[in-house]
């Protein structure tokens, strides 16, 4: 019997251990749009409600902000700016996104994100409703399954209402 191939562990999944927060390990398959890696996701094991993208903002106030918010739904720009004291925030662009944040379009973490740089993080209401959600771990294609609450604790994150109406 062959042994099953082991993953290795990206940055965050290692920060996780030692914030000792459990965690799933998810792989998903990518494919190339434009110039951006995009992921596969196989709907018989995760409803895109329940994967969460991070989103990198930059707010006239203050600077750099996070957004985190289901895979099928819209980031509101008035409920971000409103809920972390902007008058008006809009996306980094993406040719800044690498060093803005240290990860490339589709592998942004906000656990990653907040161990290097402690940008302010603002979750979508819905997670912390579902209690398990699935963010990035800073590779493209390798996801973590894990508790809102938990990760949120662990950025200083808040639960705010962000979805585009």
């Amino acid at each position: 019997m062959a042994k099953k191939k082991r993953i290795q562990k990206t940055l965050v999944e290692k920060i996780l251990d030692k914030a000792k927060i459990p965690y799933k390990q998810i792989e998903f398959a990518t494919h190339q749009a434009g110039d951006v890696a995009q992921l596969d996701v196989d709907h018989e094991d995760y409803d895109e409600h329940n994967i969460y993208k991070t989103l990198v903002l930059t707010g006239n106030v203050t600077g750099p902000l996070v957004g985190v918010v289901p895979l099928d739904t819209h980031l509101s720009y008035k409920k971000l700016a409103a809920a972390s004291g902007n008058k008006k925030v809009g996306m980094v662009p993406l040719k800044d996104l690498l060093n803005t944040t240290g990860y490339e379009h589709g592998a942004n973490t906000p656990i990653g994100i907040w161990e290097k740089y402690q940008y302010p993080i603002y979750f979508d209401t819905a997670a912390q409703e579902q209690g398990e959600i699935v963010v990035s771990s800073g590779k493209i294609g390798r996801s973590v399954q894990v508790d809102a609450t938990a990760v949120a604790e662990l950025v200083h994150g808040t639960f705010t209402d962000l979805e585009e109406e």
